[in-house]
């Protein structure tokens, strides 16, 4: 029998598009989150024929209370840093079929995987985190460059791309993530192991439809989930390229950042002046606005020597468009099938390969 879905933070941007995708994938997902009649809203529009459920992060029993084990949970409630870890723990707690989040926040997705991922993977859970456009594009490419590769594979070097509209219409969870992101630590994957790295600390060019772009280095899901493919593998590198001309400035800025994050005080006012002008869930594009715009990735594959063995190029769809399209399809498909291993997963290994490729097409990103 499939699992029932529930969408926690269902009335916030991302999650009006994931229950839309949802509906149109012909699933019936209860609706979850803390204002009931914004559910009711949100049920009416989408056909009146969804359950809704209140429930608050604030109120961790209110979260646990919608689980009764076995759910597809997905969680699209941020900043997840902020407000992302109640729907976990009750996703372990309850023994759920799997948790799955469109967090792009690398503080968050390190603790799902060196917090959560043990916990997850005694009480038989899967955790997927990071499943919308950031970070599971450059996942498949990445997996599928290192599957051309094979075993002479040593670093992969992934570039994130916008085309069309830019970076115009950024929803307002997105500018609180992406806000509080440049106050923590970052991370990579160097020399074999994840190390802590400040973001935009490396600047590196890609050619993206015959022009050179720059991008900054972020940390993503894929220095967790790519090395676990390829054994030999000993770097992973995920890199940003929303900025543009301003790769630089950003790199820069970056390390201004660092030091301020280091001093508790000026790190406390700081994200407190954000706070009053970066919000959380205040809307986003319009489809008209998201119609505009496109996606584009790239994986690169080097040997020892630096030498290049493989390349993937991914293009398609806005990075909001493609979120809700994929974490509907991930969570009907786990919903109806299961999802291999327990603990924190990436989707090439939780999946396969090839299914993860047939999901991100149906989502609206495929080989360019």
């Amino acid at each position: 029998m499939p699992s029932r879905i529930v969408l926690f933070g269902a009335t916030g941007y991302t999650g009006r598009l994931t229950a839309a995708a949802l509906r149109e994938a012909g699933a019936e997902p209860v609706l979850a989150g803390r204002n009931g009649t914004a559910l009711e809203v949100l049920a009416e529009e989408l056909g009146g024929r969804f359950e809704t459920r209140v429930a608050d992060v604030a109120d961790p029993d209110s979260v646990r209370a919608l689980l009764a084990g076995g759910e597809v949970l997905i969680s699209t409630v941020g900043p997840f840093a902020r407000w992302g870890a109640p729907a976990v723990d009750a996703a372990i707690d309850a023994g759920s079929a799997a948790y799955m989040d469109s967090t792009g926040e690398p503080p968050f997705i390190r603790r799902v995987f060196d917090e959560w991922g043990p916990r997850a993977e005694a009480a038989g859970v899967p955790l997927l985190t990071a499943l919308g456009y950031d970070w599971a594009p450059g996942n498949l490419a990445g997996a599928l460059a290192l599957d051309e590769a094979g075993a002479a594979a040593r670093r992969v070097e992934i570039g994130y791309f916008l085309t069309g509209g830019g970076m115009g219409g950024m929803s307002g969870g997105t500018r609180a993530s992406t806000a509080g992101v440049m106050l923590e630590e970052g991370f990579a994957f160097r020399g074999g192991r994840v190390v802590g790295e400040i973001p935009g600390r490396h600047v590196k060019s890609f050619d993206v439809g015959g022009r050179s772009r720059q991008a900054v280095s972020v940390g993503s899901s894929e220095h967790f989930t790519l090395p676990p493919l390829s054994p030999g593998l000993t770097d992973v590198e995920v890199y940003l390229g929303w900025f543009g001309s301003l790769s630089r400035p950003m790199q820069v800025g970056s390390f201004g950042l660092a030091a301020i994050g280091r001093i508790g005080p000026l790190k406390r006012g700081l994200a407190g002046l954000t706070g009053r002008f970066v919000k959380g869930s205040t809307g986003g594009p319009s489809e008209a606005e998201r119609a505009t715009g496109g996606s584009y990735i790239v994986a690169r594959v080097l040997g020892g020597d630096g030498e290049a063995l493989s390349e993937v190029r991914l293009a398609g769809v806005d990075g909001y468009t493609f979120t809700a399209r994929f974490l509907a399809w991930a969570a009907v498909r786990a919903a109806a099938a299961g999802v291999d291993g327990a603990g924190a997963l990436g989707p090439a290994s939780a999946y396969g390969l090839a299914e993860f490729e047939r999901g991100v097409a149906a989502a609206g990103i495929e080989r360019a």
